[in-house]
């Protein structure tokens, strides 16, 4: 049953002919996991785009964080004239945008303007997972559980201190405190219940540990679904705050203490909807489940770049922090890579390696792909860890991007699963990103060698 805010076409015209919506968003989701796209009149969106859909410069694939053009992309380049690519409304995501006035919106898929799809949009990039899922009679159902940190200043005036010296909308740890979420309470209050009203199911709220940081939490529902909502929620949620006069961000690691994470839980389903994880096994584990746990766990190292695909994404890992070093199983152990919660139709794995900056259509490929590895090697599935996983001797996640990346590109998992143009295609942004950053002068550096080297 669609959820409220959720609308067909017949009441968009309904609303759009009574002047309540004037405007209608149509966006994608870039590789950085942000939307981008068009603003167009309500009359032009069912006069046009609806039986045509529009068009975007394909480059949106082809950029850095901050939409400069860089080289040595295949799909998208001066060589090859920065052409266009369609937008094409997928009308089960078509919503109201409550924090908007007079707004709706519809995500879409990319597709070639000579015909076919677009192979490294990440949208495309699940569906082909889920696809392959469905080969198997078999469908995914995800939930993401997203931290921020709040900062009482704007983001104008954020950026003008260069991100130095903000105020935290708290100044101590507030996890699960009653009072600490009461003072931004007006924020989050907002934030709930405008995502209602987009369409999405909000569970609750709730204080963490880093100064100013809580999450909110969402119902979980199918893979594709559950990402379309991620991105909205983000891309809501910052402007929510900044309607407030407030800032929030969703980096994963943002001071020296505790960073954003953005666990993902996962289960499977049949075709019919019925539960297959659970099982007579040990644990309660189906064997489904166990090869589907034992592909996670194997092929976690190599696709961590698609569960942690930024510089700063690798600072969170950290031995105590809460944020996973070792590549190990256990139940309901919070020290472990891959946590094992729930019983019967609610088992599931969460991973939690992806941090507040992840890309949650690739991070979700990623765990299907590896999930697949496992059920179609039948691999065994390795006894579960108890204790501090920390402390253990087991192979650990990458410590950096470039070690990821270089994993990522030898994986023979990885151009199996997604093929050699997507992981061509990811691996040069990951090239640009260390380009960069390696030219950077950071301030540690100043800071320790203006006067004293």
């Amino acid at each position: 049953m669609a959820g409220k805010g959720m609308l067909s076409l017949d009441r968009l015209r309904e609303l759009v002919g009574d002047g309540t919506v004037d405007t209608v968003l149509i966006a994608i989701t870039d590789m950085q996991g942000r939307l981008q796209g068009k603003r167009c009149s309500a009359e032009y969106f069912l006069n046009e785009v609806v039986s045509h859909a529009t068009e975007a410069c394909n480059y949106l694939l082809a950029v850095d964080v901050d939409m400069n053009t860089v080289g040595g992309y295949a799909m998208s380049s001066w060589e090859t004239g920065y052409g266009d690519f369609v937008m094409r409304p997928d009308f089960n995501t078509l919503r109201l945008v409550p924090w908007q006035e007079g707004t709706a919106m519809v995500l879409a898929d990319l597709e070639w303007v000579q015909g076919g799809d677009v192979p490294a949009s990440p949208r495309q990039i699940l569906r082909k997972q889920l696809d392959r899922l469905a080969e198997r009679g078999l469908g995914a159902y995800v939930g993401t559980e997203l931290e921020f940190i709040v900062f009482d200043d704007t983001y104008e005036s954020a950026w003008d201190k260069r991100y130095h010296d903000l105020r935290p909308s708290n100044q101590y740890n507030v996890d699960y405190s009653m009072l600490g979420t009461a003072r931004i309470e007006p924020l989050l209050r907002r934030i709930r219940n405008e995502m209602t009203g987009a369409g999405l199911y909000v569970e609750s709220a709730k204080g963490e540990c880093n100064p100013g940081q809580h999450e909110i939490a969402f119902r979980y529902t199918d893979a594709l679904a559950t990402c379309d909502n991620h991105g909205i929620y983000k891309n809501g949620a910052k402007e929510i705050a900044a309607q407030e006069g407030k800032a929030l961000t969703f980096m994963a690691k943002y001071n020296e203490r505790e960073g954003n994470s953005c666990h993902i839980h996962i289960s499977l389903r049949s075709t019919e909807g019925e539960a297959v994880l659970a099982g007579d096994g040990p644990g309660g584990f189906s064997k489904l489940m166990e090869h589907f746990l034992a592909g996670q766990l194997a092929g976690l190292r190599e696709l961590t770049y698609f569960l942690a695909p930024n510089i700063n994404s690798y600072k969170r890992f950290v031995p105590g922090s809460f944020a996973p070093t070792a590549v190990a199983w256990g139940t309901d152990n919070r020290t472990c890579a891959l946590r094992v919660v729930g019983h019967g139709e609610s088992l599931r794995t969460e991973n939690r390696v992806p941090g507040g900056d992840v890309n949650p259509y690739l991070a979700v490929a990623a765990l299907i792909a590896s999930g697949l590895h496992g059920i179609e090697n039948e691999l065994p599935l390795e006894p579960e860890f108890t204790g501090n996983a920390y402390a253990s001797d087991k192979p650990t996640v990458p410590s950096t991007l470039r070690e990821a990346a270089a994993l990522f590109g030898e994986s023979k998992l990885a151009r199996t699963a997604f093929g050699d143009h997507v992981v061509d295609h990811y691996l040069n942004a990951a090239r640009v990103e260390l380009a960069a950053f390696d030219a950077a002068v950071t301030d540690w550096e100043r800071i320790r060698g203006f006067e004293r080297l």
